[in-house]
């Protein structure tokens, strides 16, 4: 019988509004991916079982936390306790790109750093030549947040309508994870 390490993650995905957060959970959880667009008011909350390197056995607790400035004020209490960060924004709106700082700034004020990846999604409109914010600059911006925090930040681009490298994006955050908090 195969024992594995076991742990239970609190991870938030941040972003402004339609950049794909609540489609990337979704898409992770095995659900069925529609290109409709629904906002998500306030949070909404997922749990998932995942083996990562045949060795981790995690407990994501995923919460989808709303990118609209109405719901600003609320989601100090959303971060509460959280271990990682999925930082989403689409590649094919460079405001969202932009906006990424006021997203880190606020969870840093209550938080601190947390291991993260950041995320440029939407990566199948690439293709359609719909990228406005490049690879290189989202892995430069990358290479100054691993900088400024003192620990590795990646850059991955996903597709959640196609699933593009959405399992390696949790994947990569719970490795981070633990290298951050232990366990190795």
């Amino acid at each position: 019988m195969k024992r594995y390490k076991e742990y239970t993650f609190k991870v938030c995905l941040l972003g402004d509004p339609a950049v794909g957060k609540t489609t990337l959970k979704k898409r992770f959880l095995g659900r069925t991916v529609t290109g409709e667009y629904k906002t998500t008011v306030g949070v909404d909350f997922a749990i998932k079982y995942y083996l990562i390197q045949d060795k981790y056995y995690i407990k994501f607790q995923i919460w989808d936390i709303a990118g609209q400035e109405t719901y600003s004020t609320l989601r100090a209490s959303f971060y509460k306790g959280a271990k990682g960060i999925l930082m989403v924004f689409d590649i094919s709106r460079a405001e969202t790109f932009q906006s990424i700082p006021n997203w880190l700034q606020q969870l840093w004020q209550l938080e601190g750093p947390l291991p993260m990846i950041l995320i440029g999604n939407k990566a199948d409109l690439r293709e359609q030549g719909l990228g406005l914010v490049s690879i290189e600059q989202a892995r430069t911006y990358a290479t100054m947040l691993s900088q400024t925090i003192g620990f590795y930040v990646p850059y991955i681009e996903t597709s959640a309508l196609t699933g593009h490298q959405v399992s390696r994006a949790f994947e990569e955050l719970a490795l981070s994870i633990i290298r951050k908090f232990g366990g190795e």
